[in-house]
């Protein structure tokens, strides 16, 4: 089977997946027990035709397939409506959350990845030593340890008795009512885009290092652990044999030879953090109150805000479909024994 049918079939099945999800996702709201509308109305304040009144306003009026195909038509068309908790477009706040959570969490799972991979490597050539148990032993200290716990104490040592980094948000406060000037804007394929200063990339920088680096230490764990594994089994491989009698660096074999032929698993775990990125990192984000998606997830949870979380669960679902379809074409590329079927 060639790349191009191969692709064409794998976007079928997406497809199938996706409308496979949406009904899913749709069907888990409507059997969620007790009416919508009394959640948010008070029965005791209203009277029943008022209440009726907001449930045809709502759509919750409509017979059941009325408003799953007006559900489909919606979620396809990112037409996600009204956040019943503020008011306000939940497109909008998505877009609004959404640089936060890619910038903290992206930019943690790169790092982490980096680092994991790179001493994973170290580890699995130097099995066995002082280095290599060391190494181990703090990922997994690390790999254990709670988020909101590793959160709190950086707050309390860093932020309270230090006061090297502010204790909360991802800028200062007073920015919501003067917000900071950009140096420039450059206009970019018709848009304009606005260059920070200086000023404004400090702040920002203070206020994302205790979240960046509380991911950082929890994630490269388990990166490392899974590099070093599947880097132990590929060591032992013939042809790693033959290039050691061949005479190639050991950096050469390490990397071009034996990490390209463990990296399928990497591969994977990579599409699935970057897949469930924008769930953001809720409990961080809620311990040093940080505005990305994660802490809007949990709000929205707790609030039982429906339209909101319907948009999101199907936006991360999506991303993890569309991360795990890149992972298979890039299988391909990296191993040829893989063929596209």
């Amino acid at each position: 089977m060639g790349l191009k049918t191969y692709i064409a079939k794998r976007l079928v099945n997406m497809a199938v997946l996706l409308f496979f999800v949406l009904t899913i996702n749709f069907v888990i709201f409507m059997l969620m027990p007790g009416d919508p509308t009394l959640l948010f109305v008070n029965p005791m304040k209203f009277a029943p035709e008022e209440i009726e009144a907001m449930k045809k306003a709502w759509g919750l009026a409509d017979p059941l397939h009325v408003r799953y195909i007006k559900y489909i038509k919606n979620m396809l068309t990112m037409n996600f409506g009204d956040s019943i908790i503020t008011g306000r477009p939940v497109a909008e706040a998505i877009m609004q959350k959404l640089p936060y959570t890619v910038f903290l969490v992206g930019g943690s799972t790169i790092i982490s990845m980096i680092i994991g991979i790179l001493l994973g490597v170290i580890s699995a050539y130097k099995r066995g030593t002082r280095f290599d148990d060391a190494n181990v032993t703090i990922a997994l200290i690390f790999y254990s340890l709670p988020t909101f716990w590793m959160g709190m104490v950086f707050l309390m040592i860093f932020s309270k008795m230090l006061g090297w980094f502010p204790l909360a948000g991802a800028f200062p406060r007073e920015w919501l009512a003067y917000p900071p000037k950009p140096a420039f804007t450059v206009n970019l394929f018709g848009i304009e885009i606005a260059v920070p200063t200086l000023y404004e990339i400090y702040h920002r920088l203070r206020h994302t290092f205790l979240p960046l680096a509380t991911l950082v230490l929890f994630q490269y764990g388990g990166w490392l652990l899974l590099t070093r594994a599947t880097m132990l089994e590929t060591l032992t491989e013939d042809y790693i044999l033959t290039a050691k009698a061949k005479g190639l660096k050991e950096r050469t074999i390490l990397f071009k030879h034996a990490l390209k032929n463990a990296s399928l698993p990497l591969i994977t775990s990579a599409a699935l953090s970057f897949g469930f990125m924008l769930t953001g990192a809720i409990i961080t984000e809620t311990v040093y109150t940080w505005p990305g998606l994660g802490g809007w997830i949990w709000e929205s949870i707790s609030s039982r805000d429906y339209p909101a979380l319907q948009a999101i669960f199907y936006i991360i679902a999506v991303c993890v479909i569309v991360a795990n379809f890149i992972a298979d074409l890039i299988y391909g590329f990296i191993d040829p024994r893989i063929k596209y079927e």
